[in-house]
């Protein structure tokens, strides 16, 4: 390929295309047809931000941890405890929690990248429990396990959080719009095709003259960041933080949710997420006894049958329109 050739192939990925418009138009349809499952709307907009953080480590960049929910619990507790000492003001108190995050991020990443596989794994869930154990530990400060309730001021002075979570929702999409973007120009960059290269061949990226551990580490502070924000927006909108979003649980549903909708393609956690909290509210609703059997189960089904996730079963079908 020239020189040419790579630039328009690049200038033609990061042009927008109208199907990338439907998430959007999908989620502002939801708002207005379906006012009674805001609150789950909601939790899904907030869970595909925090997915979408881990994709840009997990899908594209290779790195497998257990350590993301850290920087979403550090987001959720410092958006909270901001409010909670007088800093009601939404944005900038998400902002500081998000900034905060990507710091905790490049201070431990400096040190986890170092390590690789079950190393990197036990790092970065010695980091969560620690994180969590330490919240915990600060009763004084964090109210320990009856967690941390604050209010939160009115979006510009103007928009109040009301009981039917509708500007929440609002609040929400327009967060997940503009890390969107974000996300979407980092991973269509140069930046974001060498940690696909990194991914797939770390040694020969060395070999040409990248260097794989600042951009892995660059790549983690970002995802930590993305997490806090996404920790942050979630604890705001709840107007509530809780011991829970340090969570293991928490961070297998993230991957489950990533497996789901297909890692490393961007609109992954955009499809995992939806399809995985609805499929959960649903099953608890009709069988709250056995609920979880049935998630595993068609979890299971998806890893087994459906390789690359949703996303992966649609390019089957496209290729198969294609040859018809």
């Amino acid at each position: 390929m020239t020189r040419d050739e790579a630039v328009g192939q690049l200038l033609k990925t990061q042009s927008f295309r109208p199907l990338e418009a439907l998430p959007w138009v999908a989620a502002l349809a939801a708002y207005f047809l379906l006012p009674q499952y805001l609150q789950l709307g909601t939790d899904i907009l907030e869970t595909i931000l925090f997915a979408l953080s881990l994709d840009l480590i997990l899908g594209y960049t290779g790195i497998t941890t257990l350590g993301h929910p850290a920087y979403y619990g550090f987001g959720a507790y410092t958006a909270g405890l901001l409010a909670d000492n007088g800093w009601h003001e939404p944005l900038t108190g998400l902002l500081i929690a998000a900034l905060g995050a990507a710091l905790l991020g490049a201070i431990t990443g400096a040190i986890m990248l170092r390590t690789k596989e079950l190393a990197l794994l036990m790092l970065g869930l010695a980091v969560t429990l620690s994180l969590g154990e330490l919240a915990n530990r600060l009763n004084w400060l964090t109210h320990g396990d009856d967690g941390l309730g604050f209010d939160i001021a009115p979006i510009f002075g103007q928009f109040s959080f009301d009981m039917y979570g509708k500007t929440a929702f609002l609040y929400a999409l327009a967060v997940l719009f503009l890390a969107w973007l974000l996300v979407r120009k980092i991973v269509n960059a140069p930046f974001g095709r060498t940690l696909v290269g990194i991914r797939q061949n770390p040694a020969r990226m060395q070999a040409i003259g990248v260097n794989v551990w600042r951009r892995k580490l660059a790549a983690f502070t970002i995802a930590a960041g993305l997490a806090g924000l996404a920790g942050g927006l979630q604890a705001q909108t709840h107007q509530f933080a809780s011991l829970d979003v340090f969570s293991l649980e928490l961070a297998g549903t993230v991957i489950v949710v990533l497996v789901v909708g297909g890692p490393g393609r961007l609109y992954g956690a955009f499809i995992g997420a939806p399809i995985y909290m609805i499929a959960q509210d649903s099953l608890s609703k009709d069988d709250p006894v056995f609920w979880l059997f049935w998630l595993g189960l068609f979890v299971v089904a998806m890893v087994l049958f459906f390789r690359g996730g949703a996303l992966g079963l649609t390019d089957k079908f496209r290729k198969k329109a294609v040859l018809f």
